[in-house]
């Protein structure tokens, strides 16, 4: 099953290390505990539409961006995955 909260807590670890920052600086720009932020990137604690605005702004992004990317990655797991068989064609008449 698909957790909003472990693909939430991947896309902001994402952003995070794409910006070379630590856990350390954007829980202080944050405003959060150092502990709760690790716990949200590791998908382990769901985070409030407040908390997560500040996480957003410490990472200097659109929390748009953010769920939109979550959104979309969600969309990617839910879709089955399609396997194109050979068509067996019919025997040649002779």
């Amino acid at each position: 099953m698909i957790m909003m909260r472990q693909a939430l807590g991947v896309e902001l670890r994402r952003r995070r290390r794409a910006q070379g920052r630590t856990l350390l600086d954007v829980s202080s720009a944050a405003r959060v505990s150092l502990g709760y932020l690790s716990e949200v990137e590791r998908g382990r604690k769901e985070v409030g539409s407040e908390c997560l605005a500040a996480i957003c702004a410490a990472l200097d992004a659109d929390l748009s961006s953010v769920l939109m990317a979550v959104a979309v990655d969600i969309a990617a797991q839910e879709r089955p995955t399609v396997v194109a068989l050979p068509t067996q064609r019919p025997a040649a008449a002779a």
